[in-house]
């Protein structure tokens, strides 16, 4: 059985966006981003992503046939599926979870096989997967950026503390990705 890992892009002072809601600060590598040693691996071991409704229509959901790092069956966590279901292909499939993450986080597991579910995107989402105790490792990618204000990952987590190892620290020209096991 794979592993669940929690992932996120953030600022050095601990933002996964800015006041107006952008990520864009967060992504200044976004076209070289998939070169990098860490998504590459994280695109092989991955069978399956779980992802918030927000992260999901972030950008256009149509499109994730064609340009989504993740060619995988992916689970999204929402209480509303969108009226449209988005377009899919052969290896990447939509999966609306009204049932909550827990059950978003099993039914991902089943469809990943012996690989990896890759949780993506959302503070809640990445949150409540450590406080459920679902998470196996963790990997944050920090960004030379001071945001200054907008979405701290961290700031109304009441959880801690949480113990983890460090696994790898993965250097870029524009990032530094960290690697943790989560203690059980």
């Amino acid at each position: 059985m794979g592993k669940v890992v929690i992932g996120m892009s953030m600022s050095l002072d601990g933002y996964i966006n800015d006041r107006t809601g952008s990520v864009a600060a967060l992504y200044p590598d976004f076209e070289t981003l998939a070169s990098t040693e860490s998504l590459r691996d994280s695109m092989l071991t991955t069978g399956a992503v779980v992802m918030g409704k927000r992260t999901f229509a972030m950008g256009n959901p149509d499109s994730y046939a064609d340009t989504y790092e993740y060619q995988v069956p992916i689970f999204v966590v929402t209480h509303h599926p969108p009226a449209k279901h988005p377009r899919e292909t052969d290896r990447l499939k939509f999966s609306f979870v009204q049932t909550g993450l827990e059950s978003a986080i099993a039914q991902a597991k089943a469809a990943a096989g012996e690989k990896d579910v890759t949780v993506v995107g959302g503070a809640t989402v990445f949150q409540d997967c450590l406080r459920l105790k679902l998470a196996d490792e963790m990997h944050i990618d920090i960004l030379p950026v001071l945001l200054g204000a907008g979405l701290r990952l961290f700031d109304s987590f009441e959880e801690a503390p949480i113990l983890l190892d460090k696994i790898k620290v993965l250097e870029t020209p524009v990032r530094t990705s960290l690697q943790f096991r989560v203690r059980k």
